[in-house]
């Protein structure tokens, strides 16, 4: 791709946001109760390639359940409310209380509550006990420490997600996690991310992971471009990390590694052009932030809100619109595409003339800017 001068002294490739591009539909169209959206990672299958954000405001025990249940995968936080307290929900009102003036400074005070690693155990044997598929995820930060507690626990597939995770951390203060030795080590398949490169995923992929997470993690509570002046349009990034797994498949002589697109998914319409793009998956919070059941009471917020030192994200009001299942399989009854998400992305695929998602990634886009 060409370089655009940005000043003398510097030039950048042009990347491109998912509301900038467009999917073309074809000559062919289908029915859309035809067209399958079932997903398979490892040896784990779901109904639709949606998975659940880590996010305290999204996932407890309960709606990973629910959700495990409608055919999603929902990944409960391990370094949030539900491993720090006994019971949070008492806390989880708290939070929908506070104004915006002091929410940041009360999460911090919150989230400083020591995690506890009997409640890690308990909470992943709660969602294993009602027999849906259970995903989990820790930090980097604190993979190393908190590891045996999760697989101990009987864990099915283990989140590593960070805002910006590298196969080669370095650092003078702490041994950095091997990824490579970790997950080789593990039982367990492992999805790690963000990453918004090529070279990055390339990496990651040649840990040994079972997916890579394309993304910064977060939306609509996010705010790591203000903070930190860090961004990668998504559909670039998740373009060029599909470039990643397709080399990588090469390279590894078949070794499929599933690229799962993590943050900025508001509607149905951004799930349908990041799989359009090359996702297998993606990973989505703010539309089940609005749930009903959903723990944040119609408020969202991810890990990054209350960093101890430099937070990089805040709590946002979403309000509330429908159950978690009118959130995937509708009735709709807003045309806003916050509703409806699996049905939209059955209407997208059949509309393009696609029968399957493997098929769908090889539709035609358009630069179609906003």
């Amino acid at each position: 791709m060409a370089e655009v001068e940005i000043g003398r002294g510097k030039s950048g490739r042009r990347a491109y946001a998912l509301d900038e591009i467009g999917i073309v539909p074809s000559r062919r169209t289908r029915d859309p109760e035809e067209v399958s959206v079932a997903w398979q990672i490892d040896a784990y299958r779901f109904e639709m390639p949606l998975v659940v954000a880590p996010m305290d405001s999204v996932v407890s025990p309960a709606t990973a359940i629910a959700i495990g249940r409608l055919g999603g995968l929902g990944v409960l936080d391990l370094e949030g409310l539900w491993t720090r307290y006994e019971n949070p929900d008492s806390l989880l009102a708290e939070i929908a209380s506070l104004d915006d003036a002091t929410a940041t400074r009360r999460l911090q005070e919150l989230y400083a509550e020591p995690i506890k690693e009997e409640l890690i155990g308990r909470r992943i044997e709660e969602i294993r006990d009602a027999g849906v598929t259970v995903a989990a995820r820790l930090s980097p930060q604190r993979t190393a420490q908190y590891h045996k507690a999760v697989i101990d626990a009987g864990v099915d597939l283990f989140v590593i997600r960070g805002t910006t995770v590298s196969a080669e951390h370095v650092s003078g203060r702490a041994e950095p996690l091997n990824l490579k030795q970790f997950i080789y080590d593990l039982d367990v398949p492992v999805i790690v991310g963000g990453c918004a490169t090529y070279t990055a995923a390339l990496h990651l992929m040649r840990t040994g992971a079972a997916g890579v997470l394309v993304g910064f993690g977060g939306g609509s509570g996010h705010t790591t471009r203000t903070v930190l002046g860090v961004a990668v349009p998504m559909a670039t990034a998740i373009s060029d990390v599909a470039a990643a797994r397709r080399d990588y498949l090469d390279e590894s002589g078949g070794r499929y590694v599933h690229v799962i697109a993590d943050g900025g998914m508001r509607q149905s319409g951004d799930i349908a052009k990041a799989l359009a793009v090359g996702a297998d998956a993606v990973m989505v919070g703010s539309p089940f932030a609005r749930a009903t059941e959903a723990p944040g009471r119609g408020y969202h917020w991810g890990s990054e809100a209350h960093h101890e030192e430099l937070p990089r994200g805040k709590r946002v009001e979403l309000g509330s619109i429908g159950t978690i299942e009118q959130i995937l399989y509708g009735p709709s009854s807003v045309a806003d595409g916050s509703m409806n998400l699996i049905g939209a992305l059955r209407r997208a695929m059949a509309t393009a003339g696609y029968s399957d998602l493997k098929e769908f990634q090889r539709v035609q886009v358009v630069v179609a800017p906003h």
